[in-house]
Order: structure tokens, then C-alpha cells, then sequence
């Protein structure tokens, strides 16, 4: 599971963790196998965390083989095998002025989940990843998006019809480059928007930056001349927080 052809070849994936499978029950995910090890526990939560997921099969693991199974550190006891989640556009649901995120072959796994989390906190309507180089079951998007893989709503898309349903919706795409003419905080974020963001190294594709309606950066004053991705993500999607108000 933590290899992704053995994710894709069984349409399933791992959830590690208190929160994440905390998250993945407030959810209604399935959970296929749970295997827990109650000597790892952190807290006194955790029986009824178990009881909510009614997992098909459990089991009970020692330290030794919890902590071979585990993909974390310092593991608490908890791990899960579930199905893949495999959204789709028809599938999300927006308010009344969209507010959608698209993240376009981001390649770290930490990135993809932090720009979940920064998502969920903002209140983004969706989160589209185009054109993936990490998968959203990746155990590590799962850690670090901190259980809000289950709580925003993501679609894995390619370009051209992440592009097309935008349009369709009459949602404005924002390219954010370090190379743009406008700064984040002149563009108006009140309207139906979404904001796309590419990789760190080479950043958007001509395909987004063409279909911008504006380009935005983050000014920058020192030696770098970007910033991390998710960083980025952060600044300006609480930038359309603030322009929206709480």
C-alpha cells in the first residue's frame, strides 16, 4: 500500500493515525482492515474511534509488528486499509460565489497535503490535481494533510477538462506566477474564482498562464525568487479569505 502500483492495482490505500481516521469516520469512509496496537496509544479516545469506523476485519498487533507495518516514526497505534476515493467533477458542490484551488503536477507528497489542509482552513469549495505526478493516496498526503484529504472535496483531472468545467461554471482562473505584472493583493477574489499553482521548479504549464484571466505574484525582496508551493498557496488563499471576510 505504500507503493503506488499496489494502491492502483487494488483500488485502496493506508490511513495512519488518530486524527486522519478521526477525519475518515466524521467522513463515513469504508474501512476494508484496521489494525491497532493499543500499547501505542496516546489518549483514552481510542476505543471509540474504533468502535465508529466498523471496520470489516480488525486486528490486534503487538509493538514489534505495528511498527513494521507503520510508515511513521513515532506510530499511535492506529492503521487502516480502505478504498480509494475517486471523485468526480459532477460530484462537487460549491456556494454561491466558487472558490476552487488547482494544483497542476505537484510532485512532493508534503506539498499536496499541506495545500489540503490550507484548503480545508480557508473553506476552498474543491481542490482539482491536474495532471498528477503524486497521487492524493499517497500515505504521506494523508499524513500531512492531517485527515482533510477526507474533508475537502478533490478531484484527480487532466487540464483540459478541469479548464472546460471551470469555464462552464463561469469561474475566472488566476495563475499565480513570480513573474507577474499584478500583485496578489490588487486582484479581486470576490468574484467565482480559481487559482492555480504549478511546480516549484518549473511553475505553470502555458496551458494554465494562457487561460488566466490574471497573473498574480507574491512580491518577493530577498535572493530567492519563489517561494515553496504550499507557502504560496497559504498566502493567497487567505488573501480571498480576507477579501471575502470571516
Amino acid at each position: 500500500m505504500r507503493d503506488r502500483r499496489h494502491r492502483d492495482r487494488t483500488g485502496k490505500f493506508l490511513i495512519e493515525g488518530y486524527r486522519e481516521l478521526l477525519r475518515a469516520a466524521e467522513a463515513g469512509m469504508e474501512i476494508d482492515e484496521l489494525f491497532t496496537c493499543p500499547e501505542l496509544f496516546l489518549g483514552e479516545n481510542e476505543q471509540q474511534l474504533i468502535e465508529s469506523l466498523q471496520a470489516k476485519v480488525h486486528m490486534t498487533c503487538d509493538s514489534t509488528v505495528f511498527q513494521k507495518m507503520s510508515y511513521r516514526d513515532r506510530p499511535d497505534g492506529l492503521l487502516a486499509i480502505a478504498p480509494q476515493m475517486n471523485r468526480q467533477l459532477s460530484e462537487i458542490t460549491f456556494q454561491s460565489t466558487p472558490f476552487i484551488v488547482v494544483a497542476e503536477a505537484i510532485e512532493k507528497p508534503g506539498n499536496l497535503g499541506t495545500i489540503l489542509r490550507t484548503c480545508d482552513a480557508v473553506g476552498a469549495d474543491a481542490l482539482l490535481v491536474c495532471d498528477r505526478c503524486t497521487d492524493i493516496h499517497n500515505p504521506n498526503v494523508v499524513r500531512a494533510s492531517v485527515g482533510t484529504l477526507f474533508t475537502v472535496p478533490v478531484v484527480e483531472v487532466g487540464n483540459e477538462e478541469a479548464a472546460a468545467w471551470l469555464g462552464a461554471h463561469g469561474i475566472l482562473i488566476l495563475a499565480a506566477m513570480p513573474s507577474a505584472k499584478d500583485l496578489y493583493t490588487e486582484v479581486d477574489f470576490t468574484k467565482p474564482v480559481a487559482i492555480a499553482f504549478g511546480t516549484e521548479q518549473y511553475g505553470l504549464s502555458d496551458f494554465w498562464t494562457q487561460r488566466a484571466k490574471h497573473q498574480v505574484r507574491i512580491p518577493m525582496r530577498g535572493q530567492a525568487d519563489s517561494l515553496n508551493v504550499a507557502m504560496s498557496t497559504g498566502v493567497l488563499l487567505y488573501e480571498v479569505l480576507r477579501q471575502r471576510g470571516p
